[in-house]
């Protein structure tokens, strides 16, 4: 296939090419395929580019290949027989060439044929500059010679969303695009073309066409992510895969307009080399190139990436760039390092958990990662396990602690030596180094430390009832400070019993009283007292020690009877008392027991009699048939087993009671036997009843008082005006209702002719005395306010309330005392002044007081 150009200024100096790779141009027009290839059924489309090398101006054309029965046709050649006929107007021609399948000649001459269309699918580039709109194509059919037709155009682009992208001429049959295309939008179209008469009848089926967008590179790639995190071991081999960067590019994947090429553009830093890292140019897999990758030296690396379309041709293709971010992650490859070679530090002897010395190293991996964390061993010097080499996390030094005491006398010094290593492994091909070895020198301090006894507790075994004063033992304490010139002295810390007496100096325990086994400070025989053993050292150390003495029984306490009361009937019966012994003393010093009633007084053995029934126990009886109730105390000798035995008189009081079938003492007989007869029984319940009468007088007149009590008149009769008594009434207002009384009743008139005379002596205390009233000398000093000024507020307040109602008030007599009474009377407050008497003080009492203040402190001006 050959392309030709024309040109008003000729066509010298025109060059062609292609967007295909799969096609090229001559320069004498001739398209020729670079590669074996098989062209698809439907078609294959390029656009040829023709281009002024003087004028720089631009001309494009799209060349399609069909793929048909026949020989392909030339541009001006005649078409030769084919399947198919198609129509097309030649004149004028579209700017894209079709090559289409007309009608052919033959030997006989033009001879109609079936009726159809053939049209190939229609290449629109995208992004077109119009003007528009722009000629597609040109589609009739051949019975417009004959009829008119009208043509129309149906399907996504017409009629439907995107709506009139494609117009057609409905008398002509060209067909427009109407505006530029996209192909990111929509790559194709699929059109139905209709052909129908005047009166709407179909001439011809419908035929679909197809129109396919060509795709122009209008779009750059575009990473999916603006930055992309990836690492890398240090130390890794070229080669190593890091990570992959991903571009997308929105145009035709199948052209060279959406093939992606990826390249590095730059890497920071360029250490220690510029070119660390390559990628797959068409993968865009990071991998490493070089080797030097050290973390302690560069931890991080950035670099640029590039991605290209055109694959990878900078000159026509659309860039974009993308940043990835490698960090070189820690390997184990700096084994820990001690400082110093050598460290120190100092104990005090006989302390635990405390921190001696800190090793200090230094390791150049990740901190604070198995890789930098470090583990101390000891690896000798300390056979006995005394120190443990901990880890301080935040700085990672190794503390010398010590976990189990040392003792100066023992070990003055160690001498240890500690390895260090790191929770992780170590890399591949690292070895240790001899700096991770180091030595520590503990130096031991003596101390003062305390006496110890060597037995504690010692037990030593004696007798009981020891005198004071005999030596028990030697209790004495050990100082462990063998290269301290000490003296120790002895003390009592706890001695109960105050038994026991020790020698300052060298510890001999003496005793200090008798031992008694049945003391209470002795329990299971064993006594038990602390000493106290102190140094003089600076400062001064004590320590205590326990002595146990074991007392062996002696037999130093007699039996005594048990029990000592008891009774029996006094006819002998089956009845007896069970007699036996109680002794403080341990066996063999205790029973069996020997009892016996003794030979004075006589009447004892003559009444009485002892029956053994077994070591322990024996029963007391009577011997006589009768013998008369009361209390008799029966004295029995008690003998211990002991050696040599010890024997106790006891005394048990027996009382003899009558008694009834059952043989247990009636309530009667018991009182007998307590020694009292029947006249004195009878005199006590007597005497009972008598009291309970008394209680029950008492009890009856304390309730008829109590009656009169409340039913007494408001007035005081004369009988019961006993002065200066506290009369309580045991009863509190209840309200208004309870106070609705006619008070007009207790008025006295002011004439009572009909009222007989009192008697002589009879007086009322709310009246004032008829007799002469004996003028008592005024008193020198004033009272102070505060002395009767609650006696007089209170008749004041009952005076303000209502002056005309007894009792409430009348004429008042405070505290008549009759004649010959020392004490001043309170009536002189009614009597004339002799002008020497100050009254001004009445005004101090406040409002009550006010009106007395004016009639007897303003006298002299009225």
């Amino acid at each position: 296939l050959a392309v030709k150009f024309s040109s008003c200024v000729g066509t010298k100096g025109t060059q062609y090419e292609t967007n295909s790779v799969d096609f090229k141009v001559g320069a004498d027009g001739t398209v020729f395929a670079t590669r074996e290839l098989q062209v698809p059924s439907e078609q294959v489309a390029f656009t040829v580019t023709a281009w002024d090398s003087q004028t720089a101006e631009r001309w494009d054309a799209v060349v399609r290949l069909l793929v048909a029965q026949t020989s392909s046709l030339h541009s001006g050649h005649k078409p030769q027989k084919g399947r198919k006929i198609v129509a097309l107007d030649p004149s004028p021609p579209p700017k894209d060439t079709l090559l289409p399948w007309p009608r052919h000649p033959n030997a006989d001459g033009l001879r109609r044929r079936k009726r159809d269309w053939v049209i190939p699918p229609i290449n629109v580039p995208e992004n077109s500059r119009g003007p528009f709109p722009q000629q597609l194509v040109r589609i009739r059919s051949d019975k417009d010679n004959d009829i008119p037709i009208r043509y129309s155009i149906t399907g996504v682009g017409a009629d439907q969303p995107p709506m009139e992208v494609f117009s057609i001429d409905s008398m002509s049959g060209r067909m427009y695009v109407t505006r530029p295309m996209d192909r990111e939008e929509h790559a194709s179209y699929h059109l139905r073309a209709h052909a129908v008469d005047m009166n709407g009848n179909k001439v011809e089926n419908p035929i679909d066409l197809y129109i396919y967008v060509i795709d122009m590179n209008d779009n750059r790639p575009e990473f999916i992510n603006q930055v992309y995190n990836g690492s890398v071991d240090e130390g890794s081999k070229p080669g190593t895969y890091v990570m992959t960067v991903t571009a997308n590019d929105a145009d035709d994947s199948t052209t060279a307009n959406g093939m992606v090429r990826y390249r590095i553009v730059t890497q920071t830093p360029q250490s220690p080399s510029q070119n660390m890292f390559t990628i797959n140019s068409e993968t865009g897999d990071i991998v490493t190139v070089a080797a030097g990758l050290d973390r302690e030296k560069v931890q991080q690396y950035t670099v640029i990436v590039q991605a290209t379309d055109m694959e990878g041709n900078l000159n026509y293709g659309l860039s974009n760039t993308a940043t990835a971010i490698i960090t070189v992650t820690d390997v184990n490859d700096n084994p820990p390092e001690f400082t110093a070679s050598t460290f120190a530090g100092e104990v005090p002897e006989n302390r635990v958990e405390t921190v001696v010395a800190n090793l200090t190293v230094m390791d150049r991996d990740q901190p604070h990662s198995p890789n930098w964390n470090a583990v101390y061993r000891i690896i000798s010097g300390d056979p006995s396990g005394h120190f443990t080499v901990r880890t301080d996390p935040v700085t990672n030094e190794g503390m010398v602690t010590v976990v189990k005491a040392v003792d100066y006398e023992l070990n003055r010094a160690f001498m240890l030596t500690v390895m260090v290593s790191n929770q992780a492994p170590l890399a591949s091909g690292i070895q240790m180094s001899f700096q991770s070895t180091a030595g520590v020198t503990i130096s031991v301090m003596d101390i003062n430390e305390a006496p110890y006894f060597p037995s504690n507790h010692k037990l030593i075994r004696l007798e009981e009832g020891v005198p004071p004063g005999t030596v028990l033992t030697t209790f004495s304490a050990v100082d462990p400070d063998r290269f301290m010139q000490q003296a120790v002295r002895y003390s009592k810390l706890s001695d109960p019993a105050n038994w026991l007496h020790i020698n300052a100096t060298n510890g001999q325990i003496t005793t200090a009283a008798v031992l008694d086994r049945e003391s209470l400070y002795t329990k299971n025989n064993v006594y038990e007292a602390t000493f106290l053993a102190a140094d003089n050292g600076i400062p001064p150390a004590s320590g205590t020690g326990t002595l146990q003495i074991y007392l062996i029984d002696i037999n130093d306490n007699a039996p005594e009877l048990l029990p000592k009361e008891a009774q029996i009937c006094e006819k002998p019966n089956l009845n007896a008392i069970n007699i036996t012994a109680a002794d403080a003393d341990i066996d063999p010093n205790i029973g069996p027991y020997v009892f016996e009633l003794p030979f004075v007084p006589a009447a004892v053995r003559k009444n009485w009699t002892i029956t053994r029934l077994n070591g322990d126990y024996a029963q007391l009886s009577l011997r006589i048939l009768y013998l008369e109730a009361g209390m008799y105390d029966v004295p029995i000798i008690v003998t211990d087993s002991g050696n040599p035995p010890l024997s106790n008189t006891s005394i048990i009081k027996v009382k003899v009671c009558p008694c009834d079938d059952n043989g247990d003492c009636t309530t009667i007989g018991a009182v007998a036997a307590a020694g009292l007869g029947t006249g004195a029984i009878v005199a006590i319940l007597i005497c009972i009843l008598i009291l309970l009468t008394m209680v029950l007088l008492f009890v009856m007149w304390m309730k008829r008082r109590e009656k009169e009590r409340h039913t007494k008149q408001l007035l005081i009769d004369p009988e019961d005006d006993v002065r200066d008594n506290i009369l309580k009434y045991d009863e509190e207002g209840g309200g208004e209702e309870d106070q609705d009384y006619d008070l007009s009743q207790l008025q006295q008139p002011e004439a009572m002719g009909h009222v007989p005379s009192k008697a002589p002596g009879v007086r009322r205390v709310d009246e004032r005395p008829v007799g002469a009233e004996p003028q008592y000398p005024v008193r020198p000093m004033v009272p102070h306010p505060g002395d009767i000024g609650d006696f007089i507020n209170e008749g004041l307040r009952a005076a303000d309330n209502d002056p005309t109602a007894p009792p409430y008030d009348s004429l008042l007599v405070f505290d008549y005392e009759g004649s010959g009474s020392t004490a001043g009377s309170v009536s002189s407050l009614n009597s004339s002044s002799s002008g020497d008497q100050d009254y001004d003080y009445l005004n101090d009492w406040g409002p009550r007081f006010k009106k007395l203040a004016d009639m007897y402190g303003g006298g002299e001006e009225d």
